[in-house]
């Protein structure tokens, strides 16, 4: 079984996709409630998919002074709306300085310390991560020791493995390639999942949101918090002089 790790922000404005105010019609107020959205529909693939799903969340005293909140609460709720059965549902304080620290401590402890045969971590901006690309990662993690899930600019949505790498800025641009050489530096057979995107900025919510529609049209299966949110935003991608741009209604 793979142990899938959901790196978590309480999802309030100026913590997460802080980008996303000025490179899209959204608020950021609203950037946080997609990011909310977003985060519901990855654990829900996670704890539906054959994997345990963890949630890594940033402790209190790791935040701005400005926000006296509980994250493990605020997150424990988001994740009840989202899964079947919180209690199947793990929930750990991240340790390290950065992010690459923070998903190292994550999958080193997993590995080593509690001897589990895979660990992943799945970045809550990518919702389009269904349980048949966990499932599949899981797979190929049977038969090589790092899978990785690409995303638009050389960034990943996720990774998994089975044995640890040197996770010392392991996210530096492009992370893809990073995490690639060093697991080739470990001597690790390395395989890939298809690519999704990952919402940072207005270029990667016009990718999302021209997917999601297409997939209504096509009715195929969609994100369902992430996709609500979008129609409660009246959010489409249109066409201006030849630009595929963000609308809104």
């Amino acid at each position: 079984m793979t142990v899938v790790a959901v790196p978590a922000t309480l999802p309030h404005p100026d913590l997460v996709v802080s980008d996303l105010p000025d490179t899209s019609p959204l608020s950021a107020d609203e950037s946080a409630e997609l990011y909310a959205a977003m985060f519901k529909d990855v654990v829900r693939a996670a704890d539906a998919s054959g994997g345990e799903l963890l949630v890594n969340y940033r402790a209190a005293d790791d935040l701005p002074d400005r926000y006296d909140s509980d994250p493990e609460a605020e997150l424990r709720a988001l994740t009840a709306e989202a899964v079947n059965d919180i209690a199947d549902v793990r929930f750990e304080v991240q340790v390290g300085s950065n992010r690459a620290a923070r998903v190292g401590n994550t999958i080193t402890h997993l590995l080593d310390e509690e001897g589990v045969r895979s660990a992943a971590v799945a970045d809550p901006r990518a919702p389009l991560l269904g349980r048949s690309q966990i499932d599949s990662a899981a797979m190929k993690l049977r038969t090589n020791e790092l899978v990785l899930g690409p995303a638009a600019g050389g960034r990943i949505y996720f990774a998994g493995c089975t044995e640890p790498i040197d996770f010392e800025d392991a996210y530096r641009p492009p992370a893809l390639e990073t995490f690639s050489v060093r697991g080739h530096d470990a001597g690790h057979d390395i395989e890939f999942v298809e690519s999704l995107p990952v919402v940072e900025d207005g270029d990667d919510l016009l990718t999302l949101c021209s997917r999601i529609r297409s997939r209504v049209t096509a009715g195929r299966i969609v994100p369902q918090y992430t996709t609500e949110l979008l129609d409660d935003l009246g959010l489409f991608v249109t066409d201006e002089d030849g630009e595929a741009v963000l609308g809104r209604e």
